[in-house]
């Protein structure tokens, strides 16, 4: 069943850290999903514009991110 991801991702405590006036224009949601078995499954959606290409990209730069443990925090401008 096909539910909205947004008061899934809030009730998860998810949020971004922008810039004021910065603009979110495409995402992926990669979720660990656990069925009422007890099975843990993966469940991955994208926004209605995003290409293959575009999803690609967005992928393998936050793989890298994650092996390199940097973590980028779009807005800190603490450094």
């Amino acid at each position: 069943m096909e539910q909205p991801a947004g008061p899934i991702v809030d009730g998860l405590g998810v949020t971004l850290d922008l810039d004021e006036g910065s603009l979110v224009s495409d995402v992926i949601l990669i979720a660990k999903v656990v069925n009422p078995d007890g099975q843990s499954g993966l469940a991955i959606a994208d926004s209605d514009a995003l290409d293959w290409i575009t999803q690609y990209g967005l992928i393998k730069a936050a793989e890298r991110i994650i092996e390199a443990q940097q973590f980028l925090v779009v807005g800190d401008d603490d450094d």
